[in-house]
Order: C-alpha cells, then structure tokens, then sequence
C-alpha cells in the first residue's frame, strides 16, 4: 500500500543509499554501500565553489569485507564529495572495525567508536544498516549450505523475537520453527 497523497510541496533534497552484499572467491564476504545527497537547486559553498542542482553534496562509500562469524576482516572507505574538505579526514578512523564483530550491540559500539569527532556522521549511519545488510547477505546462503545438518535444528534460530514477524509466539515461528514456538494451540502460518 503506498503513501497516501501529500500536500502540494517542492522537492528540495534527495538521499540515496545503496547496500549490495557479495559473496567473494575466497571464501569471504564484502558488504558494499553508499550514500548521496544531491539538492534541487544550487548554492554556493566555501569549499567547493558553487554546487549545482543534482550534484552530489555527500557522495560516500564503504566496503566491510566479513568472515563466516561476521568478523570484519578489512574495511575501506571513501570520500568523493562532501561540503568540507576536512570531512575525507575521518575515513582512516574505520580503520578500527577490524577485528570487531557484527553482533547484538553492533550499532552502540558504532556509536561509542565513531558517534562524535571520531567520524562521520554519513559513513557510520551506513555502518548501522550495513549490519541488517551482511544478516540478509550471509543468512540465507550459509542456512541453504547448512540445512542438511540436524544437528543445527536444535539451536534457538538468530532471528527469534528480532521482530514482530518473528515472535516466538506468532504463526511465522509456528511454521518454520515449531520448536520454539511459544504460542498458543493455533499454528496457523501467514
């Protein structure tokens, strides 16, 4: 169901992000993405001169590349635009994320690392998503790897209680994890 029909308005600013999860030769993985803001309309900025309409005023990228327990092996992150010159300053600063783990308390440790003067402010917003990016990337492929293994069933699933879809006690869990469905006696799955 879309949005329901805004009031007559002018378009000033537009973000775009893009995450892309990839699945490398040898054996690890790299979890791309990036951000761009573009203006509709020009200004003129101290250290760029003027920026024109739909000229990126952010265009940032960063590549996690990640082990099977979504260690972050490298990471690299980049600069191209941004209202300051000061700004590609920060990216060496990520430099730190090797060896950290995407884990629960993921994007706090972000925050506590990189929330004030230790970053920007654009790249460590696309770290947070990238987390949820590297569980849709990884997830499937190794679950799909690893079905044929019983001995797996038994583990309480990563995605329990993560969300409304998958509460312990709602039909999704009923279908596709019965074991550790808490619900009532109707398992009706939607």
């Amino acid at each position: 169901m879309p949005l329901s029909p805004p009031s007559e308005r002018e378009a000033l600013h537009n973000r775009q992000y893009d995450f892309r999860g990839y699945r490398r030769a040898d054996g690890l993985w790299d979890i791309e993405g990036r951000i761009v803001d573009t203006k509709t309309y020009g200004f003129d900025n101290e250290h760029r001169g003027r920026v024109e309409p739909g000229t990126p005023v952010h265009d940032m990228q960063v590549r996690l590349t990640l082990d099977d327990s979504f260690t972050v092996r490298a990471v690299e992150a980049v600069t191209d635009s941004s209202p300051f010159a000061i700004c590609p300053g920060a990216t060496p600063n990520y430099e730190r994320l090797v060896g950290m783990r995407i884990a629960p308390g993921w994007r706090e440790k972000l925050r506590q690392e990189f929330g004030s003067t230790g970053g920007c402010t654009h790249i460590t917003e696309m770290l947070m998503a990238i987390g949820t990016v590297a569980f849709q990337t990884i997830i499937p492929i190794k679950s799909r790897e690893n079905a044929p293994d019983k001995a797996r069933s038994d583990k309480k699933p990563r995605l329990l209680n993560s969300c409304h879809a998958f509460a312990a006690d709602g039909p999704v869990v009923a279908r596709l994890w019965p074991e550790h469905w808490t619900g009532g006696e109707e398992k009706s799955a939607s």
